[in-house]
């Protein structure tokens, strides 16, 4: 099981309806993408971000069909622009030592093969997230093998 979750700030001149759309659309993945058995999406309390999600994907098979559906990327494409500072994160039960990587790998794919998303995510204020591209990119912290530079 992988939880996928992701927590944002939006940028100062978002309108409300802007946001409640981008929040709406968000909240439909439960309908639109079959590989996610589960998700929440609302206010972000007792931390530095307003919003937060997290879908539930049983492996990382859904995992990777999750990222490249296309409402998934429907929606990256309306909500990353009103995005100010976003952070993705990802926890699993996988006994795999190797999952940390292999999610990683799945958002490498993504960022090579959709360019325009890659741009938008290097173009939030600031991003953290697995195989963080452009400007954003970090050294993971818990893989058993190091990420190639």
């Amino acid at each position: 099981m992988i939880y996928h979750c992701i927590r944002f700030t939006v940028r100062p001149h978002v309108t409300e309806h802007e946001k409640e759309a981008a929040l709406a659309q968000m909240r439909e993945h439960i309908n639109a993408i079959p590989a996610i058995t589960a998700r929440i999406v609302g206010p972000d309390f007792g931390g530095e971000f307003e919003y937060g999600a997290v879908s539930v994907l049983a492996d990382l098979d859904s995992y990777e069909e999750y990222m490249n559906h296309p409402a998934h990327l429907a929606m990256d494409r309306v909500g990353l622009p009103l995005v100010d500072k976003f952070v993705s994160y990802d926890i699993a039960d996988d006994p795999d030592p190797e999952v940390g990587n292999r999610i990683a790998d799945i958002h490498r794919r993504r960022f090579e093969n959709v360019p325009d998303i890659t741009e938008l995510v290097t173009g939030v204020g600031e991003y953290s997230g697995s195989a963080a591209p452009g400007k954003h990119r970090r050294q993971p912290r818990h893989t058993s093998t190091p990420d190639p530079a």
